[in-house]
């Protein structure tokens, strides 16, 4: 990790300079590639306020965060805790959207059926079709937050669903049963 200090207002000593390099180098340990991120330290003095400034940006990272109070090195402290706690929230839905990604199928050799293991069921709900016609599944839908709706087509008297795609439209699922 690249890390860049600017001081403004006062000219630090050497020990805050280690001290405060010793301390951001820590947080290399939540990012992935860490030789690709860059972090920029800003560490001012206004009168009796010590403050801190810090940004750090790479690597599908981009965090910031800004402290200040009466004494520099409970600042960098400060600061560093709060970079800490964004970057565990970061590192946690990077890794629920590794596992949300990942397939529910083990390929194995081939796709005969032998070597393909059960899929996953996370959610199971039961549902009872409600008999409504398309065009009232759709408003129905839009008005809801949810993706999907299972209903009774009132026209055909068969189980339709109704989805939300990706795009923002709406698709129907007829099956031919």
């Amino acid at each position: 990790m690249n890390i860049a200090f600017t001081f403004k207002n006062f000219e630090p000593s050497e020990h805050l300079r280690c001290y405060a390099e010793r301390r951001f180098a820590k947080l290399g340990r939540f990012v992935h590639k860490a030789e690709n991120v860059e972090m920029t330290a800003v560490l001012a003095v206004d009168k009796f306020r010590h403050k801190a400034d810090v940004q750090l940006s790479g690597d599908g990272v981009s965090i910031a965060a800004m402290e200040q109070s009466s004494d520099m090195y409970a600042t960098v402290d400060m600061v560093l805790d709060k970079l800490e706690v964004q970057l565990k929230k970061h590192a946690e839905r990077m890794k629920e959207k590794r596992r949300a990604s990942k397939a529910v199928f083990d390929s194995g050799e081939g796709f005969d059926g032998k070597d393909v293991a059960a899929p996953l069921v996370i959610v199971e709900e039961n549902v009872e079709p409600k008999p409504m016609f398309a065009e009232e599944a759709a408003l129905q839908l839009e008005q809801r937050d949810e993706v999907v709706l299972v209903f009774l087509n009132a026209e055909t008297e068969r189980v339709n669903v109704m989805y939300r795609n990706r795009q923002g439209g709406l698709g129907l699922i007829d099956p031919n049963i």
